[in-house]
Order: C-alpha cells, then structure tokens, then sequence
C-alpha cells in the first residue's frame, strides 16, 4: 500500500481509556451486518503502526481471530457469556488485562460495536484494578472518555467487578500501579 493508506485508518469510536496502554473500538471492520474486509484490513494496519501488541476480543464467536493471525497482530479471546454469572469470566479477563498492562503492551478491547458490554468491562477492570475508587466514578468517568452513556447491562458488569477480589488481593502486591484513566484524556 502507498500514500495516505499505507497507514491504515483508526476503527470507528476508537477511545484511549488508559493513555499508550488501554484502548477500546468497535470491532475491526465493522460489526457483523456492515463488515468489510478492506476495512478490516486497513483498521488492523492502523494498529500495528500504533504499536498495538494484542487485540482482546469479547465477541462470543471467533470472528476476526483468523485476520489478526494473518496479518501478525496478537489477539486473545475473552467471549464474555450473555446470561448466567460472569465473575469468573470477568476475573480471569482483568488478570490477564491487569499483567499484560504491567508488561507494557498495548491492548485493544472491542466486541462488534461499541457498546454497554465493552464499557462495562473496560469501567470494570478500572475499579477492579484500584485505579477508581467506586463503581460509580468508573460508570462516569468511562461515559466522559467515550462520550457514550452506559445502559443496565454495563452497569450490571462494573457491579460484578465489584464483587470479585480485587486485583491486590489476586496479586498479593498492596494498591494499584499504572497510569490514572483520567489521563487518557490529555
């Protein structure tokens, strides 16, 4: 590719949450009726040139696994259950988002749009990892980033986190290291 799109383009509603570290989008290429694979293509470009490391994809099915393998972009599968208890799910998600942003690495999280699930997550592993205090304040402060208000299925997800051990405690290290969310914003 050459000219303006040998860099790719940005997926739609993408959203620093953690500054260089954590960011969300709707899926890569679009969600399932507007798919594109060119789209798809140029979105994935666009990360790599970004220096994303990992593309964490809470889609039930495996869509876009097999693209990211392709083009040499890590991903990892975190299909979140649409009904039943999903703490044990959120807990091992947090954890692995929780280690990789110790490591450094640059993370997408997306499922097909952008949406109450993937707010609530994000919101979530923000209370749950000591970087906001109160479930509340994560609701907010994820609806100012993105500019999307939080429906009763995001809210229920931060509510869980809230239940989970926190990430001190899974850890066994006292508070919380990395950047503030708020700074995502400068």
């Amino acid at each position: 590719m050459r000219g303006k799109w040998a860099a790719g383009i940005p997926p739609r509603h993408f959203t620093w949450v953690i500054k260089d570290g954590l960011a969300v989008s709707e899926r890569p290429g679009g969600f399932s009726p507007n798919h594109r694979k060119v789209r798809r293509q140029e979105e994935i470009i666009w990360l790599q040139a970004q220096g994303f490391t990992r593309v964490v994809s809470l889609l039930s099915s495996s869509h876009n696994l097999q693209a990211y393998q392709d083009h040499g972009l890590p991903s990892v599968h975190f299909p979140l259950p649409l009904s039943g208890d999903v703490r044990i799910s959120l807990l091992e998600l947090f954890k692995d988002l929780h280690n990789r942003l110790a490591r450094g690495e640059r993370l997408l999280i997306h499922q097909d749009a952008l949406g109450d699930r993937v707010l609530g997550v994000v919101a979530g592993y923000l209370l749950w990892s000591g970087r906001l205090p109160s479930g509340p304040q994560a609701v907010t402060v994820i609806e100012h980033i993105t500019g999307h208000a939080m429906g009763p299925s995001g809210r229920e997800l931060v509510a869980f986190a809230d239940q989970l051990p926190p990430a001190a405690a899974v850890r066994g290290k006292p508070g919380a290291s990395g950047p503030n969310p708020a700074a995502a914003q400068s």
